[in-house]
């Protein structure tokens, strides 16, 4: 993935979230991404614990929980391969090292451009 649209929802996959008739209910709203399962190549990661929407800067903020003692992991929207509305699961196109070696999670400089290249260039390599 370009580094460029490492923080862009690909378009086939945000249009799965905004789609009513993907829906398993009837709620056209587009569909908040928390608590969402998360499953790399290789097997489950954890649940999304935020995620944000943002043109440009979208992500998702994984609990991996006791799999790699309860750290959580920044993940641009790029890496979202599928989002499967009616399990309530994502499946992310990284494996299970990948994510155990990316950068830990900084809730203070999540908005920081510096720390935000830190995690594309992590994902782009």
């Amino acid at each position: 993935i370009q580094m460029t649209n490492m923080w862009t929802y690909r378009d086939d996959t945000f249009a799965t979230m905004t789609d009513p008739s993907s829906r398993a209910d009837s709620d056209a709203r587009s569909t908040d991404l928390t608590g969402f399962s998360v499953e790399a190549r290789d097997g489950s990661i954890g649940k999304i614990d935020e995620a944000s929407y943002e043109a440009g800067a979208s992500s998702i903020v994984v609990d991996t929980g006791p799999w790699i003692f309860g750290k959580k992991r920044l993940l641009p929207a790029g890496v979202v391969d599928t989002i499967d509305l009616n399990n309530r699961t994502v499946r992310i196109s990284c494996t299970k090292d990948q994510v155990k070696s990316a950068p830990d999670f900084d809730e203070m400089q999540d908005r920081n451009d510096d720390y935000r290249s830190e995690v594309g260039r992590y994902y782009t390599k």
